[in-house]
């Protein structure tokens, strides 16, 4: 658990602990979520394609190169 503070701008700053488990950088855009319990999701709305290298690999699963994947090739 983390705290933070609202200021009277309505502005915040996210805990370094928050920021650094989420790989949130400067410039990232945040999306807030009210959810019918009075809950706030927030998550980041930008992703960076080089954050998602890798994460639909299975071990012991062949590469396909993007050649391979074209169906116009032969």
């Amino acid at each position: 658990m983390a705290d933070a503070t609202l200021t009277a701008k309505g502005q915040t700053t996210i805990p370094r602990e928050i920021r650094d488990r989420l790989g949130l950088e400067a410039g990232d855009k945040l999306v807030f979520t009210m959810l019918s319990d009075g809950t706030v999701v927030m998550r980041a709305k930008t992703r960076r394609l080089l954050d998602l290298a890798g994460s639909l690999t299975r071990p012991g699963q062949p590469s396909v190169s993007i050649e391979q994947m074209n169906p116009f090739n032969s």
